[in-house]
């Protein structure tokens, strides 16, 4: 009874998954525009280790869902917006280390994207409503695939972990890494991880319009421009095969 109430608040969190990451950026930049202090500490060079963890463990996080979309098969959940799909069952690659490594992947992105707003205390609230978050919408697509790969799924989730990845036991990709389906899956998330960093930095100036020069403010304008060309590919359909 415990699991089927967890797999129903999953499909409901399911489906709005995808605002997650821009109401963490929202309230990351709220909160370095109030404070203006880029970490906990009391000194320029704790703040500065702290802002690079942070940099760290959301940059983590992106690299995690970068090879897992890359080797993950097509026709499964990784852009799905409505349910949960899979064509056939992930189990190599990352998905022979923990059974959701998407989810991980977002949970440090997630995390890494609210400690940028210097407060470590909106970090552990993020890191830990991921946690729940994803342990609901988890169960909710390995009921799916319960149903669908049956005894396959039960042998494969019996030694691997839900959410926590193991150290051992990885079994080599199935497929090549296919650099197209990875950047139809994830080059958004990579851009927003950017956005993060401007946005907060540049709430700590008091969206000064003044303190808008120097070489990566110059090189965020160019990602913004790249990721309008890759938004213009897809609506040609450069990606349609992927979706």
């Amino acid at each position: 009874m415990y699991q089927h109430e967890l797999a129903r608040s999953g499909k409901r969190l399911f489906f709005i998954r995808g605002t997650y990451i821009y109401t963490v950026i929202a309230i990351a930049t709220l909160i370095a525009w109030c404070t203006r202090d880029m970490g906990p500490f009391r000194t320029m060079e704790g703040d500065c280790a702290w802002f690079w963890l942070s940099l760290g463990v959301a940059s983590l996080g992106a690299l995690v869902r970068v090879f897992t979309s890359g080797w993950a098969a097509l026709g499964t959940s990784g852009r799905a917006k409505v349910a949960a799909e899979a064509s056939e069952l992930n189990t190599t690659g990352p998905y022979s280390l923990v059974r959701n490594p998407l989810y991980v992947g977002r949970i440090l992105n997630f995390t890494g994207l609210a400690m940028l707003s210097g407060s470590w205390v909106f970090g552990a609230l993020v890191f830990l409503l991921g946690v729940l978050i994803y342990e609901r919408i988890s169960t909710y697509e390995e009921e799916f695939l319960r149903g669908k790969f049956g005894e396959a799924h039960a042998a494969w989730a019996k030694d691997v972990p839900s959410l926590m990845p193991r150290f051992h036991g990885w079994v080599p990709p199935k497929y090549p890494f296919w650099w197209k389906r990875m950047i139809w899956r994830e080059q958004n998330k990579l851009f927003l991880l950017a956005t993060g960093v401007f946005l907060t930095w540049w709430a700590r100036t008091g969206f000064d319009v003044a303190a808008l020069h120097g070489s990566w403010v110059y090189a965020y304008a160019a990602l913004i421009v790249v990721r309008f060309v890759i938004g213009g590919l897809k609506m040609i359909g450069f990606f349609k095969e992927l979706s």
